[in-house]
């Protein structure tokens, strides 16, 4: 056995270091077999099974089926890919293999880091220049779609080892600056140093204390639980979720975001770049993308807590902050048509319980371009909301979250997508797809960002375009079962992705230039691909990454004379 040491260095990293033979070290990944079967889409019309109309189905006919389907047809350990069985439900398309996947699969393998002989997740990009930064990381965040390509291709092994990696990492000393920071935080990120001379391998996790900004990952706790359950569904292993350092630590998580403090709304509190999003880009506050994936984790902290001691009593503060969290973000976050018109003609200055402009939101503050954003027939959830604050600007990672986690009603999931198709050029354009909408410029840049010069206007996160969203964006097309928008944006995305070598974002209004600063052979750009392609291969996958609403959660949303939760 070899030895096992803990050091803490001075900036508060924990390092653990384990000698280890690198010789058994694998040459090469295992070939990928390229034999596939044909998908759902090269059916005729006349092979769908019964119950299926051969007419066109009509967008709500469409949207109940999937969902009626998903839970019971979910097969676990089915491989796709290449591999795919035939779907029982389709849409009568045409879907044929692309060239790009095998350079994908290739890509994301390569991408591989081991730990004591084991893939424990994929660095964020394979990039060959002298100055790496921090892209030979392992970044939570970034390894979910790589997670789920390889659990929709039957491969769930590297999925399980990061889950428990990132855990125990999750249980060391987290301090920044003589600063302790909550024992449920989970690391943005880790790291594995080789040391082949003195045959030691070395893993760093980060919390933050290198990050810009210095800023603690608030999503990095919920993409852990969304892809533990997403392990769960995937593999029909139920064993994993009810180990007790894995219910530990989904309570730590929670925990941390459900405690009682000084806030009076139930959403959760954020500092700027806690997210995706990890520069200044003016979403502290409230944001939606936030928000999202901590209704998302709630709910899938439903499915895969035990129900006993501490659990139960976890368990009932979940509900609780469910139901206040779904009728605040649904009746305050959500933006049509009716109620930019409302707010249009809102009065200021408004006290006690019958306010209607409950936020003390100005009328003037209303920006230009969303008058002729906002189409006669969709809306969206806005980016922020919070005292005399509404970020009207539109963030497509929140609100394809919103539909895969029914945090979005029914109506809301339509309506999303009838935005997406109604602003295709500004949302999609060359290259999909919006980080958010519209760009900030000039002043209101200088302001917002610091002067940030990697975001500026139409680039990086202030209205650059990543192709990671087009799994999220697929994932939220076949549960609306609008699976056409997503096939379209695909194929956009093909016709350049691979050529400019897979680039983490673009720039400009339409997406047509490969990011100024944009690493290139980005494995969340790869990942986010292939997992788009298998999801419209065989949408019964759709099954890892969405939950059906709720109905106990859906109340009638009509403003309340009573400001309580």
């Amino acid at each position: 056995m070899s030895a096992l040491t803990v050091d803490v260095q001075q900036n508060g990293s924990v390092h653990e270091l384990e000698e280890y033979d690198f010789s058994r070290l694998p040459d090469r990944p295992r070939a990928l077999n390229l034999e596939r079967q044909r998908s759902f889409d090269e059916r005729s019309l006349t092979e769908m099974p019964l119950g299926l109309s051969p007419r066109p189905p009509s967008r709500s006919d469409n949207f109940s089926r999937a969902f009626e389907y998903l839970d019971s047809a979910f097969s676990p350990g089915k491989r796709s890919g290449f591999n795919t069985p035939r779907s029982q439900f389709g849409y009568g398309l045409t879907y044929e293999p692309h060239p790009m996947i095998a350079e994908a699969w290739d890509n994301i393998r390569r991408s591989l880091v081991y730990f004591r002989g084991q893939p424990v997740g994929t660095i964020a990009a394979l990039d060959n220049s002298d100055e790496k930064l921090n892209y030979d990381q392992v970044f939570v965040r970034d390894f979910v779609p790589s997670a789920l390509a390889f659990l929709m291709n039957g491969e769930p092994e590297v999925v399980k080892n990061f889950l428990l990696k990132t855990l125990r990492l999750q249980s060391w000393e987290k301090k920044i600056d003589r600063f302790h920071l909550g024992e449920g935080v989970m690391p943005a990120s880790f790291k594995v140093l080789h040391d082949p001379i003195r045959n030691t391998e070395t893993l760093i996790a980060d919390f933050g204390e290198t990050a810009i900004g210095r800023v603690a990952p608030v999503d990095s706790g919920f993409w852990w639980i969304i892809l533990l359950r997403a392990y769960t569904k995937s593999t029909g292993d139920n064993s994993l979720a009810e180990k007790p350092e894995c219910q530990k630590g989904m309570r730590l998580i929670l925990s941390l975001c459900l405690s009682e403090g000084f806030d009076t709304f139930p959403t959760l509190l954020c500092a700027d770049g806690c997210s995706m999003i990890d520069r200044r880009m003016g979403v502290y506050g409230y944001p939606i993308e936030i928000q999202a994936l901590f209704f998302m984790a709630l709910r899938c902290a439903m499915l895969l807590l035990k129900h006993d001691g501490p659990g139960k009593e976890l368990i009932e503060r979940i509900v609780k902050r469910l139901h206040a969290l779904s009728y605040h973000m649904r009746s305050y976050f959500w933006l049509d048509l009716k109620q930019l018109n409302d707010i249009y003609r809102y009065k200021t200055e408004e006290y006690s319980h019958t306010a209607v402009n409950k936020f003390n939101i100005m009328p003037d503050s209303l920006p230009e371009w969303v008058f002729d954003f906002m189409p006669l027939h969709g809306g969206y959830f806005v980016g922020n909301v919070g005292p005399s604050n509404m970020d009207f600007r539109w963030f497509c990672l929140g609100n394809c979250v919103a539909i895969l986690s029914s945090l979005a009603t029914h109506e809301q999931s339509m309506a999303i997508m009838d935005l997406i198709e109604s602003r295709w050029e500004e949302l999609v354009g060359d290259m999909p797809l919006k980080v958010c909408y519209p760009a900030i410029e000039n002043h209101e840049w200088r302001i917002v960002t610091g002067c940030d010069p990697k975001n500026t206007r139409w680039s990086y996160h202030n209205g650059g375009s990543w192709p990671v969203l087009l799994w999220l964006l697929t994932a939220a097309c076949i549960k609306t079962g609008r699976p056409q928008i997503a096939r379209r944006a695909i194929e956009l995305a093909e016709m350049r992705l691979s050529k400019d070598s897979w680039p983490e974002y673009y720039d400009g209004k339409l997406g047509r230039y490969i990011g100024k600063q944009a690493r290139k052979h980005q494995t969340w750009s790869t990942a986010g691909y292939l997992v788009a392609k298998m999801l419209l291969e065989d949408p019964s996958h759709l099954g890892m990454i969405s939950i059906e609403e709720d109905k106990n959660l859906k109340p009638v949303l009509k403003r309340s004379s009573s400001w309580t939760f």
